[in-house]
């Protein structure tokens, strides 16, 4: 399915899927991204559910391949304390210049990009030098059981929403990024991931 078309069908009960991860993952949330300074980028805002961890007075740019997504996300935007624009965008094809940002945030964002990769070499191409990159991110277990069923289930998910099993740590590394620190949230599924650009 394409994924514009996948996360716009998504949009319409996405929320009814957000309140128990508010419950046990919200402070983790506001923990990572109250590292978040300057010009913002958001990439795949969904129904915006995510801004109420965001620190205030951020100048955010927020993105999604999902016009339902976006549509969604408008209400929850005008009320935080800060500045919002949302466009809709492809994270693999950015329409800003070299080093136009401060600080880049996703939030289970890149269980989904087709090509993560590529998305990840250009949010390190959009970051200033010395720019942070916070991600919380589920990802595939290094468990070799719990592994092999997130392969297997993947066949499944990606159907209707995201892969299960990316290697989200490896393939920021791939894209240029230094890790600067790795925290499990849950187990080994859930990390909250902060990486730099160099400068």
């Amino acid at each position: 399915m394409n994924p514009r078309a996948k996360w716009n069908r998504a949009s319409r009960t996405y929320d009814l899927f957000t309140f128990g991860e508010d419950l046990r993952q919200g402070d983790d949330k506001r923990r990572l991204f109250g590292k978040a300074k300057g010009r913002t980028i958001f990439v795949a805002v969904g129904t915006g559910n995510d801004f109420k961890f965001f620190p205030p007075g951020l100048d955010i740019v927020g993105l999604d391949i999902s016009p339902g997504m976006i549509e969604k996300a408008r209400a929850k935007a005008a009320q935080y304390s800060g500045r919002v624009e949302l466009h809709v965008a492809d994270v693999q094809r950015l329409d800003y210049a070299d080093a136009s940002f401060d600080t880049a945030l996703t939030s289970c964002t890149f269980c989904s990009v087709p090509d993560p990769v590529r998305g990840l070499r250009e949010l390190h191409r959009v970051l200033k030098p010395g720019g942070r990159l916070l991600m919380f991110e589920h990802v595939r277990s290094n468990v070799p059981m719990m592994g092999f069923m997130m392969d297997l289930l993947t066949y499944v998910t990606r159907q209707f929403g995201p892969d299960m099993n990316r290697d989200t740590e490896g393939n920021v590394c791939r894209a240029g990024f230094e890790l600067v620190r790795v925290d499990n949230v849950y187990v080994d599924i859930v990390k909250a991931i902060e990486a730099v650009k160099a400068g």
